[in-house]
């Protein structure tokens, strides 16, 4: 089976760099987008398996990328990740506008995995 295409989006290049390299570590390719606006410009969006975004970005948060995402790639799951997990209201609002996970930073790898792997199986 051919890796999958996992996108993170992030605009902290640290936290994109060790979460790229975890996914590359476990046999998937990746692509690294420092802003949802870099994404949305890129044709690799057309390609990608599954985004992975923080909430919390300058411009278009990763809450409004979701939104448009499940509009214009409503099959592609997005799982978003945030330094500010106890904003429940935040969380609900993720989940109800369909990502398949609200994960906290700094983010538990075995979490993270899990849940790809689950959101890849499912696809």
């Amino acid at each position: 089976m051919a890796a999958s295409l996992i996108t993170v989006v992030d605009d902290d290049a640290c936290v994109r760099e060790s979460m790229s390299s975890l996914l590359r570590s476990v046999g998937h390719a990746v692509n690294e987008f420092g802003s949802a606006e870099e994404l949305v410009a890129s044709p690799a969006l057309d390609k990608t398996d599954c985004v992975i975004t923080d909430v919390r970005m300058p411009g278009m948060s990763g809450l409004e990328l979701q939104r448009l995402l499940a509009l214009s790639h409503p099959r592609l799951p997005v799982i978003l990740m945030t330094a500010h997990a106890s904003d429940e209201e935040v969380r609900l609002r993720a989940l109800t506008d369909g990502a398949v996970e609200y994960l906290s930073k700094p983010l538990d790898e075995e979490a993270l995995l899990r849940a790809l792997e689950t959101v890849l199986r499912e696809k």
